[in-house]
């Protein structure tokens, strides 16, 4: 396994770390055997949030008696002094800790920037927390260039998460700038929040970018694990065949797409948004159409429910026009 210093933080990180989004699929032990498989294969990073719903506590049960084996990550949507130090201290009792490595402010908008930062705000509680060891250092999760480059200046920020993929290059510049200033980078969505199929090309592709201190896909299987893992320690240069299929991702899946983050919920007419679009990708992409018109009838709430308002793309990260999107589902979908 190969480790990199995360920045400002001087932690030792395995380049592969551990997303937990998905085990929130399993189970408490589920997880515990996922951990054990991480720790003999010298995985050493773990990210989750306080927004992931169990998987907080799934990993507390989880860590039990190897808690010292691994660098712990969580984040928090708070933005006020007392709901973040609220947070933080539901987050240790969740995670069965007395300190969490490195916490994050969870992607902010411009003006909750602000709001963290000012008197009052989520930082305070964050540099307290920080002051009396319960957590070890301060980072930041995001998914706009412009705040990205903002992150980079201000003086707490330790570690930056971000978006990088084979079709999400457009933080390239700054993950440089991240290593230039002794910032921890935090690959998030390496497989474009699942879009990318084929995820060892989607690892090597992370992976050889230097900057790139650590990439923290999802996993909620121990095969994942081994096939990561082999991905992300070849160190060897892309081969023409693999930039070719990198090209071929590009062309195939564009930029406007659905990357399951779930930032547009709730919707307003009920509707599981990214599960709308992500029926269409298998039918569309993956030539599935009977097995994604079939799950498609059985949603309580289709695109056809879609009244228009607009309030998921306000939410969105990534500026998607999910209206335009939504009607084109539909017409896809309806039969």
């Amino acid at each position: 396994m190969d480790y990199r210093i995360l920045g400002k933080t001087g932690l030792k990180v395995s380049r592969l770390g551990f997303g937990g989004i998905p085990i929130q699929k399993i189970d408490a032990e589920g997880t515990r055997q996922l951990m054990v498989r991480l720790a003999e294969e010298g995985v050493n990073y773990i990210d989750t949030a306080r927004g992931y719903t169990v998987s907080e506590e799934y990993l507390g049960f989880a860590l039990e008696g190897m808690r010292d084996k691994f660098i712990l990550a969580t984040k928090s949507m708070a933005r006020t002094k007392e709901a973040m130090a609220k947070d933080i201290d539901i987050s240790l009792r969740n995670l069965r800790t007395d300190y969490i490595d490195l916490y994050q402010v969870h992607n902010p908008g411009p003006k909750d920037v602000e709001q963290v930062t000012a008197p009052g705000g989520a930082l305070e509680a964050l540099l307290e927390a920080k002051a009396a060891g319960k957590i070890g250092h301060i980072g930041i999760t995001l998914h706009s260039v412009e705040l990205f480059r903002q992150a980079i200046e201000l003086p707490w920020v330790e570690t930056v998460m971000f978006p990088y993929n084979i079709v999400e290059t457009q933080g390239e510049e700054l993950i440089k700038k991240c290593a230039e200033n002794n910032i921890g980078f935090i690959c998030m969505k390496p497989l474009a929040g699942g879009a990318i199929d084929d995820a060892s090309l989607a690892l090597r592709f992370v992976a050889s970018n230097p900057s790139v201190t650590v990439v923290i896909p999802g996993m909620a299987e121990e095969k994942e694990i081994g096939q990561n893992i082999i991905a992300v320690s070849d160190a060897s240069p892309l081969t023409p065949d693999e930039e070719k299929k990198i090209g071929e991702v590009r062309d195939f899946l564009g930029t406007n797409f659905c990357r399951r983050c779930n930032y547009c919920a709730p919707c307003t007419a009920g509707i599981s948004i990214p599960a709308v679009f992500l029926m269409e990708g298998y039918y569309s992409r993956y030539d599935l159409k009977e097995w994604a018109l079939n799950r498609y009838s059985q949603m309580d709430k289709t695109a056809a429910d879609c009244i228009g308002c607009g309030v998921c793309e306000e939410r969105c990260p990534y500026d998607l026009p999910i209206r335009e999107m939504m009607k084109k589902a539909n017409e896809v979908l309806k039969r």
